[in-house]
C-alpha cells in the first residue's frame, strides 16, 4: 500500500470534517509541513526508511484536531494506532511516528533529528515571508474560537509565542531564526 493513497486517504477525511472556522490547521497547513519535510529530507539525505516515517507524521500530525483542538496530538495518535497497522506499519515504526507527533506539541520536545524536523517543518512559515500571511489564518481561527479578541492580544500573544519558540535543525537555526526575529522585533516596535 502506497504512502500516495494513505496521503489522499487522510487528506480527503481531513478536508471534509474540518470546520471552517480553522483557517490556520486546514488542508494547507499538513501540505505545507509535507512539503517542507520534504525539503528536509532532501537537505538532510535522509533514507528512504526515515523519509515515509517523516512524511508519514507530517500527514497525522494535526488530524487530532478533527476531535479536540486541545490535545489535538494525543487524539491523532490514537486515530492513527488504528489506521497504520492496516497500511503495513510495524508497531515500532508506529512509535516513531507517534513519537514525532508528540513533540510537536507546545512547548515543542523533539529528541531526534525527525522529531526536530516535524516541529521545524511545523513552525516554518514563522521564519519566511509568510509569516504574516499565515499568521492572519491563525489569528481568525484563535479569535472564531474566543481565545483572543482583537489585534492587539493577538500581537501580544505572538510576541509571547516568538519569545519561546526555538528552531531546532541547524538548517533552521541558520536560515529561519534570523528572519523570525525580525518579525518579532517588528511586532515589539509596534507597540512602543
Amino acid at each position: 500500500m502506497s504512502f500516495l493513497k494513505l496521503k489522499k486517504l487522510v487528506l480527503e477525511k481531513y478536508g471534509a470534517e474540518i470546520p471552517a472556522y480553522l483557517t490556520y490547521h486546514g488542508t494547507h497547513h499538513i501540505i505545507d509541513v509535507l512539503n517542507s519535510c520534504n525539503q528536509y529530507i532532501k537537505r538532510y539525505k535522509l533514507d528512504q526508511q526515515d523519509s515515509r516515517l517523516l512524511r508519514t507524521a507530517a500527514i497525522f500530525h494535526d488530524v487530532g484536531i478533527l476531535w479536540s483542538y486541545d490535545g489535538h496530538e494525543a487524539m491523532g495518535i490514537s486515530y492513527l494506532k488504528n489506521i497504520l497497522p492496516n497500511w503495513k506499519y510495524s508497531p515500532e515504526e508506529i512509535e516513531v511516528i507517534c513519537l514525532m507527533i508528540s513533540a510537536t506539541k507546545i512547548p515543542q520536545s523533539p529528541k531526534t533529528l525527525l522529531d526536530q524536523i516535524l516541529c521545524d517543518a511545523d513552525l516554518d512559515y514563522l521564519g519566511t515571508n509568510n509569516f504574516y500571511k499565515i499568521g492572519t489564518t491563525l489569528f481568525h481561527e484563535l479569535k472564531a474560537l474566543g481565545i483572543i479578541s482583537n489585534e492587539k492580544e493577538w500581537d501580544q500573544l505572538q510576541i509571547v509565542f516568538l519569545n519561546n519558540h526555538h528552531y531546532h535543525t541547524s538548517f533552521a537555526k541558520k536560515h529561519r531564526a534570523p528572519k523570525k526575529e525580525k518579525f518579532k522585533q517588528e511586532l515589539i516596535d509596534k507597540y512602543k
